[in-house]
């Protein structure tokens, strides 16, 4: 496999998901109603591909793909339109089981600080759209994720996650304002 091909794909994966991040936060009653929550979705899609294919033939490691899937669980329950409090349950059990299976594998704690980060991006995922709490969960989830991508100079993930957390942190700001405005 081309390792220029698979980089370019995490690319274009970046790209979608700092798309759907930059996106306005606008509160709407059917998720999949959302071009933002579409955007977050396909983006998480072709992350898992990059990231699957990386690890089998380029330097990735399982973890990013392992990210990736927790995006698509969280994209299709968000998508579904399954409620919040139930999505939230869900990745809860889906996270403990990651950060036990990553210490198990990696023999390292810092691993379960890559799993808070997706459990927290995941949690945003599935939260109302244009709210506050799920743009501050995103943002905080994605620099949990920088961190962990910029000691394993994991470059794609790195950037994707800084500039998915500068786009959560200014919408925030912008719905706190609006609502002091109104």
């Amino acid at each position: 496999m081309n390792i220029d091909l698979i980089f370019y794909l995490g690319v274009l994966g970046g790209i979608v998901l700092v798309l759907g991040a930059m996106w306005p936060a606008k509160k709407i009653k059917i998720p999949r109603n959302s071009i933002k929550n579409w955007l977050l979705a396909g983006g998480a899609l072709i992350l898992f591909v990059y990231a699957l294919l990386n690890y089998l033939y380029g330097n990735g490691t399982l973890f990013f793909a392992v990210l990736e899937i927790l995006a698509i669980v969280s994209s299709g329950l968000m998508l579904g339109g399954i409620p919040a409090k139930i999505s939230t349950k869900i990745i809860s059990a889906l996270g403990i089981g990651l950060v036990g299976w990553s210490i198990f594998i990696a023999k390292d704690y810092f691993a379960a600080i890559f799993i808070l980060g997706l459990i927290t991006v995941s949690w945003g995922y599935v939260l109302p759209s244009g709210t506050a709490k799920r743009n501050f969960l995103l943002a905080i989830g994605s620099l949990l994720i920088a961190l962990f991508s910029y000691l394993g100079s994991a470059w794609i993930f790195f950037w994707l996650n800084i500039f998915f957390a500068g786009f959560s942190f200014y919408h925030v700001w912008e719905i706190q304002k609006r609502k002091f405005i109104n």
